[in-house]
């Protein structure tokens, strides 16, 4: 069974910045793709980054705002997400799939919990 852990949401202001980690198990770190997914209220989750053996990825509409990173020691990921806008308001999940990274939230197999990011205007 995997188990992924996300914590470090919150609530914060416009152009502030934020950590989000998502803790597993060591297997499941070096053989799975990892991302980070969002879904605001009555929206569908949408990709947010990923990473893996290969690189990373990034939707547009955080690119040179968000960044993922991974920490082997610790089995751990993160998004380390700056200038915040309102609109990046959403639950945000991390997510584990077998391969490479992909956008399509349906191709993960495993889910955390989620965290709470609110950005006040």
């Amino acid at each position: 069974q995997v188990q992924l852990v996300e914590s470090g949401g919150g609530l914060v202001q416009t152009g502030d910045s934020l950590r989000l980690s998502c803790a597993t198990s060591r297997h499941t770190f070096s053989s799975y793709a990892m991302g980070w997914f969002r879904q605001a209220p009555e929206k569908e989750r949408e990709f947010v980054a990923a990473i893996n053996w290969s690189g990373t990825g990034y939707a547009d509409s955080v690119k040179g705002r968000f960044t993922i990173s991974r920490d082997n020691a610790k089995n751990t990921i993160y998004l380390q997400m700056n200038n915040l806008k309102p609109e990046d308001t959403a639950v945000y999940y991390c997510a584990a799939r077998l391969g490479g990274w992909s956008k399509s939230p349906r191709l993960y197999d495993y889910w955390g919990q989620g965290t709470q990011v609110t950005v006040s205007s």
